[in-house]
């Protein structure tokens, strides 16, 4: 027993209403512990289309996850619609019941029954304690007649609630122990790098023959994201040390094929490279924003522990804002604009000197979808890196909507950082 597969359920994620994060971050912790999810499904809250997505998803995996319709109001049948596919009985838990009490009693909130009704369950189900909230987690059990893999086998449905928070805190503390002391897993082996300042098929021209020659049990997938692209291997068996070294020897090699663009040999954000390399070096950084609007300082305090590098931004939008906060010049604001290599300049120093940092970035551009001028095209962004000696700048032209370049622009700058900070230290 080694592979999931995962049903999300609710309208909300059918017309985009909800994105779906919860299969992603599954996905992620089953594959840590050697189970390969081979399906993800998404639903609508239909029982018929639920109790349908049950029986098909059986006879790809063996272990069923399913998430959301637990809540107490109307539209959320998952727990109604598991009793009867388990041919079980709803009963009152009274441990549940007694959380449940628990919590609204601290809250000083009124209980009513809708609220109560949580704490009742299929008899058919092992319960999973909810600590996080007052929908209990579902353990169930089944033989599948149906399996196209072979014999009828033991399947295994889990029935989690649909807020992350609660989910992920339910896989941790008690599906994920559970499934590791009633079954064997194999070992899955991933390596992955981070790759920037080359195009996906460039670098697969460049690693083709690494890739042709790879072992058959190793593969390698591309995965390109905000002007970065990483390159995964990823093998699996039960002796882990040998897929260990299987997976590090041809690591190593793809490593040295692509040294030159390569931003980092772990699968971590470019946040997080730059974070390592400022706490290395015992260095500080704030940054002077216009086009990004305090994105790529989310970035940076998105990093726990970001405090012992991170001193500020100023966010200056407006002209007056960059005059007054940055010391640009406003003369240069009204000749040149502020999406210019002379204005990011000037933000860049005004950044490491009222923030009294070590670096700075800077960044002024043209979003989308409108403010364009005849030279000056959506896209266009000047971005200022630098120190109390040095400061670089570099324009780049982005082609894609507001919210994709804003999230380029901070990633290329981030990057830029990272790479000025290896070439003075």
């Amino acid at each position: 027993m080694n592979n999931a597969s995962i049903i999300t359920i609710g309208d909300e994620l059918l017309i985009g209403q909800v994105i779906d994060t919860n299969s992603a971050w599954m996905a992620q912790e089953l594959n840590k512990v050697g189970i390969a999810v081979k399906r993800r499904v998404a639903v609508g809250d239909v029982w018929d289309e639920i109790w349908s997505a049950l029986d098909e998803e059986q006879k790809h995996a063996d272990i069923i996850l399913i998430t959301g319709g637990l809540g107490p109001t109307a539209d959320d049948i998952t727990k109604p619609l598991l009793c009867s596919y388990f041919n079980g009985e709803m009963v009152v838990n009274e441990e549940v019941q007694e959380h449940i009490m628990n919590i609204f009693t601290k809250l000083k909130r009124p209980i009513i029954d809708r609220n109560l009704k949580q704490a009742e369950v299929p008899s058919t189900c092992t319960i999973l304690f909810n600590k996080r909230g007052t929908a209990p987690g579902m353990w169930f059990t089944k033989a599948n007649p149906t399996d196209i893999n072979g014999p009828a086998k033991e399947k295994i449905f889990i029935s989690l609630p649909g807020v992350p928070f609660e989910m992920q805190g339910l896989m941790i503390e008690e599906v994920i122990p559970k499934l590791l002391q009633q079954f064997s897993f194999p070992h899955i082996a991933h390596r992955t790098l981070v790759t920037a300042g080359v195009g996906e098929s460039f670098l697969a021209e460049l690693i083709k023959d690494f890739e042709t020659n790879l072992p058959t049990q190793i593969k390698l997938a591309y995965l390109p994201n905000h002007s970065m692209v990483r390159l995964r291997l990823t093998t699996s068996g039960n002796n882990k040390t040998q897929i260990e070294n299987e997976v590090h020897k041809q690591f190593e090699t793809l490593q040295h094929l692509v040294k030159d663009y390569l931003v980092t040999n772990e699968d971590e954000p470019i946040e997080k490279v730059v974070a390592k390399l400022l706490l290395k070096n015992n260095k500080t950084i704030g940054t002077a924003e216009s086009c990004t609007g305090g994105y790529i300082s989310h970035l940076i305090t998105a990093m726990p522990g970001s405090s012992a590098y991170y001193k500020g931004s100023v966010i200056a939008y407006a002209y007056d804002a960059k005059e007054n906060l940055l010391s640009v010049n406003k003369t240069e604001l009204e000749t040149k604009g502020a999406v210019s290599e002379s204005v990011v300049t000037q933000m860049t120093k005004g950044a490491l000197k009222n923030l009294n940092v070590d670096y700075a970035i800077a960044v002024s551009g043209i979003m989308g979808p409108g403010g364009e001028t005849p030279d000056k095209p959506v896209g266009t962004v000047w971005i200022g890196v630098g120190n109390a000696s040095e400061i670089v700048t570099q324009k780049i032209h982005f082609r894609f909507d507001r919210q994709q370049n804003i999230k380029l622009t901070a990633t290329t700058a981030l990057n830029m950082l990272r790479q000025f900070i290896l070439s003075h230290s």
